[in-house]
């Protein structure tokens, strides 16, 4: 078949599967994932899936760190974009209130993550991973344990706002997020 996408030398084969993957955890669930619904979501072969990737769970740590690097990736951007400790916690409001987590599928993605790799440890790297890289992109601009509760800060206050009926406002997050960065800018005076 000329100009198929989809023939044995398809290169982003590979990709498609695992955004089908997240689409059907998204819609299903991580515990009612199929290779079935997989393969019919990413429109190839059922064999396909076992070609690229040894099992499921194999698949599913391919798929979840494919989200996490995505979400790092706008989180880091935003930190890096930063010059002057307001910009930086100007970046961590946004990173709250803006769309860092790009659409709310990939916050429930995340619920997914979470919940799966509490049942299954060889995902719990991916969520280290993934903490580790947003700490990291803190860190250019906070000490270590401003920015470990300022990423405990986005984590709770994305969950708690997706599902509160009156979310934090933007005003008063920023307040927050000012205070606690106050506490690096204390700790560093202290150290002087």
């Amino acid at each position: 078949m000329t100009g198929s996408t989809r023939g044995p030398n398809d290169p982003q084969r590979r990709e498609r599967i695992l955004d089908a993957a997240l689409d059907v955890v998204a819609e299903h669930g991580a515990i009612k994932v199929t290779y079935r619904k997989i393969a019919e979501a990413a429109g190839v072969p059922l064999g396909s899936l076992t070609y690229y990737f040894d099992d499921m769970q194999h698949l599913l740590t391919a798929a979840f760190t494919r989200l996490a690097e995505s979400v790092s990736t706008r989180y880091g951007a935003l930190l890096e974009a930063a010059r002057t400790p307001e910009e930086a916690e100007a970046a961590v409001v946004e990173i709250i209130c803006g769309k860092v987590w790009g659409t709310d599928r990939n916050l429930l993605l995340s619920y997914e993550l979470y919940a799966f790799a509490t049942r299954h440890p060889e995902l719990r790297e991916v969520v280290r991973s993934w903490m580790q890289a947003s700490r990291k992109s803190l860190a250019r601009h906070f000490d270590p344990l401003t920015a470990r509760a300022l990423d405990v800060l986005v984590e709770g206050f994305s969950i708690h706002n997706s599902f509160d009926t009156r979310p934090t406002n933007r005003a008063d997050v920023s307040s927050v997020v000012r205070a606690v960065a106050a506490r690096s800018a204390c700790a560093d005076s202290a150290s002087r």
